[in-house]
C-alpha cells in the first residue's frame, strides 16, 4: 500500500504578538483578513490539493470556532501549551483515525495564510521519495547581524542561510519520535528531526509564504489576498 499524505494545522495558539494596543478578543488565526477568518484562507489552500487524504486542525480544548464543522477537514480539541505538544497530540489523533507511521504528514502554521496549492504540491513532489522529508524555505536575502542588546556586533555569512517556512513534511512515525525526544520547547518539526541526525530537504518557496506574526502583517496579507482574488 502506498504511503498517504495528511496535513496537520496547529491552531491552538493565542497569537499575542499580533494583538493591537489594548489586546484583541480573538486569537490572530480567527481574525478577519480579506473578508474571512485568517485560518480559513489557510484551509482553502489545503482543500485545493486533492491527494491529501485528510486535513486535521488541532485547536485548544473548549475551542468551538469550527462548530458547526466543515466536512472538508477534521478538528481535534487536543491542542497543547506549546506548538510541539499540539503537533504531537495531533499526530496521535491522526493515528487514532487510521493514519500509519509510514504515512506522510505536512505540518503547517495556521497563520501562513498565503501558502498556495502549488507550493504544497511542490513540497509533496520533492519529498515523497526522499529518505527524510523536508520543508519549504527561502534563501536569506538580507544581511544577518549578531547583536548585543540594540547594537550590531558582527554580520553573519548569509550564503548558506535559509528562512524556514511551512509546510514541513515528514513520516508520521519519524516526526512523532523526533518530537518526543526533542521535548515541548522545540520550535519547528525540522529542528526536531535534525536533532535525530537527519538532514531534511530544503524546497525553495516564496517570500510571500510568510507567517502573520505582528499587527502590521495583516495589512500585507490582506493586500496579497485581494490581489489574488
Amino acid at each position: 500500500m502506498s504511503a498517504r499524505f495528511f496535513a496537520l494545522i496547529p491552531c491552538a495558539g493565542s497569537g499575542s504578538r499580533a494583538m493591537p494596543a489594548g489586546g484583541a478578543a480573538a486569537p490572530k488565526q480567527y481574525r478577519p483578513v480579506a473578508g474571512r477568518p485568517l485560518v480559513c484562507h489557510t484551509l482553502a489552500a489545503f482543500a485545493a490539493v486533492p491527494r491529501l487524504a485528510a486535513v486535521l486542525v488541532v485547536v485548544a480544548p473548549g475551542d468551538r470556532f469550527f462548530e458547526p464543522r466543515d466536512a472538508s477537514f477534521l478538528v481535534a480539541n487536543c491542542g497543547g501549551t506549546t506548538r510541539a505538544s499540539s503537533v504531537l497530540n495531533g499526530l496521535n489523533a491522526l493515528q487514532e483515525r487510521g493514519a500509519g507511521a509510514d504515512d506522510w504528514v505536512l505540518v503547517h502554521d495556521a497563520a501562513r495564510c498565503l501558502v498556495t496549492p502549488a507550493q504544497i504540491d511542490a513540497l509533496i513532489d520533492a519529498c515523497a521519495h526522499d529518505a527524510v522529508g523536508g520543508l519549504l524555505a527561502q534563501p536569506l536575502a538580507d544581511t544577518l547581524q549578531c547583536g548585543d542588546g540594540d547594537r550590531a556586533v558582527a554580520p553573519l555569512e548569509r550564503g548558506d542561510k535559509w528562512l524556514a517556512q511551512t509546510p514541513q513534511m515528514f513520516r508520521i512515525g519519524l516526526l512523532a519520535e523526533a518530537l518526543r525526544r526533542a521535548g515541548p520547547a522545540v520550535t519547528d518539526e525540522a529542528s526536531a528531526v535534525e536533532a535525530l541526525g537527519a538532514r531534511p530537504l530544503l524546497v525553495r518557496s516564496s517570500a510571500l509564504n510568510f507567517k502573520v506574526t505582528h499587527a502590521e502583517d495583516f495589512a500585507l496579507a490582506e493586500a496579497v489576498l485581494r490581489s489574488r482574488a
